[in-house]
């Protein structure tokens, strides 16, 4: 019989146990946290990540792998949900202009459960298509104020182009408006320029009485800190709770003020709206919550003023009002709001969809949901573009090229060196949304979006001529010609695919 071998403990011997009973413990502890709450491909692929590399693993999921906000955020959009339904209370009672599909009315409802905000007809909604055009309209918009402004902006920036809209805000302050300014915090401050020129203009601001905030910010030496790429992508301006703006475009140049995308010719297309009627006041709820977050201060008028305004805002009927409900959606929701509202308007299609966005890069649902839509008869066409911004992104969304042509769908990219960053689509004759949210997973996942849902032929045919526009500086891509690209291209788009897993 063999002696029994002590070198296993000596201390060389202890140390190599430790590490494999360290390696178990996290490997079962990583079996039991990551899948809970957490979508099976994306649970795989933060495994995958911890387990073929721990340490990079285990860190990367301490900082990325929670998609929620924390706590305190969380209870505060609860509070929030109240003000939303205290600010829209009674909206639901105003007439809607249009019949609207039989489908309608399960989607609306749907929305209000998950946002709190109802179905409100008689607005007035117009598209804002030329990029330099709309922050003109917007600075003049400012000029009109009598009240309050309130502005909210992914990206914020001060240049030649934006600055009409910054010496709108500065006049307004000076004649005694109440000026209110939300910026991201992360996405904002990384602009080229910001320090030097726009951070100035914010301090003059709140000099004269302005008041402005980062939206989530990440500063833990003043104890403020979420998952670093949760962030508030909204996209809003709200004047004398009359007239309000929401879309796409970011108040900055249609370069983003960086020498490479000038090097490169590369401009930003947007799409931005108008908006006049009772949804003025849900719009201005959006901002109200995310100032709330922010500040903690509640921006909340009395009952009586509340009505009073709704009544004020209410448009004599006419053929171009249409019926609207802004759907917010977010980290902050249990439920992901506008993903919801997509699969749900794209299985009730039934004769075209129209899909407008910069950075698609469906989870399986939305695949399956628009798949299926082409073999049900509808025909479906997307709109992207042929330049890129974020190389991971594009791959990514290259990924899913082929399934979508072989399948039916028609790819249309907008020609270089123009990004096509407008986010909208439209189902059949009728029905369209327009707002800050792609249709990918940072967008339903982690970032705080706020989309609206038209309803009316009227705003439909404004989004159809956008989108003739687009088709005509666009190339159709072909499912022959995509399957000769180089095998490099399959092997990056496939990589960046897993990737976009990592939620």
């Amino acid at each position: 019989m063999n002696a029994f071998d002590f070198s296993l403990f000596t201390d060389s011997g202890w140390g190599t146990v430790a590490a494999f009973a360290i390696d178990l413990l996290i490997r079962v502890a990583a079996l039991l946290i990551v899948p809970r709450n957490r979508r099976p491909i994306t649970s795989v692929a933060w495994l995958m990540a911890i387990f073929l590399i721990p340490f990079v693993g285990i860190l990367a999921f301490a900082l990325l792998g929670s998609n929620k906000l924390p706590a305190k955020r969380r209870r505060k959009q609860r509070e929030i949900n109240e003000i939303i339904m205290h600010s829209t209370d009674g909206a639901a009672e105003i007439d809607l202009q249009h019949p609207g599909p039989e489908w309608m009315d399960t989607v609306a409802r749907m929305n209000s459960e998950l946002g709190a905000v109802p179905m409100i007809g008689g607005n007035r909604v117009i598209v804002q298509g030329n990029y330099e055009a709309t922050i003109k309209a917007m600075a003049h918009d400012i000029d009109q104020a009598e009240h309050q402004v309130h502005l909210e902006f992914y990206i914020l920036a001060y240049d030649e182009t934006t600055g009409p809209v910054f010496e709108a805000l500065l006049r307004a302050q000076s004649r005694g408006v109440k000026v209110r300014v939300l910026l991201d915090h992360i996405a904002s401050t990384k602009i080229p320029g910001f320090h030097r020129h726009t951070l100035p203009r914010l301090r003059t601001l709140a000099q004269r009485g302005g008041e402005w905030h980062y939206m989530l910010p990440v500063r833990p030496w003043r104890l403020q800190y979420q998952r670093p790429d949760l962030r508030n992508h909204r996209k809003l301006l709200v004047i004398d709770s009359r007239v309000g703006y929401m879309g796409s475009q970011n108040l900055i140049d249609s370069t983003y003020n960086k020498w490479n995308n000038r090097r490169r010719g590369l401009h930003w297309y947007d799409l931005m709206v108008r908006v006049d009627g009772p949804t003025v006041l849900a719009v201005e709820a959006i901002f109200t919550t995310d100032w709330y977050q922010e500040t903690d201060e509640l921006l909340r008028g009395s009952d009586d003023e509340v009505v009073e305004l709704r009544e004020a805002l209410t448009l004599p009927p006419g053929p171009d009002l249409v019926d609207c409900q802004v759907v917010p959606s977010g980290p902050g929701f249990d439920g992901e709001n506008n993903l919801r509202l997509f699969l749900a308007l794209i299985y009730s299609a039934q004769r075209r969809i129209s899909i407008t966005s910069p950075y698609f890069v469906p989870d399986d649902a939305m695949l399956y949901a628009i798949t299926s839509a082409t073999r049900r008869g509808v025909a479906v066409e997307l709109f992207v573009s042929e330049a890129a911004d974020q190389a991971v992104v594009y791959h990514a969304q290259c990924s899913y090229y082929e399934q979508l042509l072989e399948a039916g769908v028609r790819i249309f990219r907008y020609r270089a060196p123009t990004i096509l960053h407008a986010k909208h689509f439209t189902i059949d004759e009728e029905v369209a949304v327009i707002g800050s949210s792609n249709m990918d997973m940072r967008s339903f996942t982690l970032n705080l979006e706020v989309s609206l849902l038209v309803q009316g032929a009227t705003f439909v045919e404004q989004l159809r001529r956008v989108q003739d526009e687009y088709r005509e500086n666009s190339r159709e891509l072909t499912l022959a010609e995509w399957q000769q690209r180089p095998l490099r291209s399959t092997l990056l788009d496939n990589l960046a695919r897993l990737t976009s897993a990592l939620q």
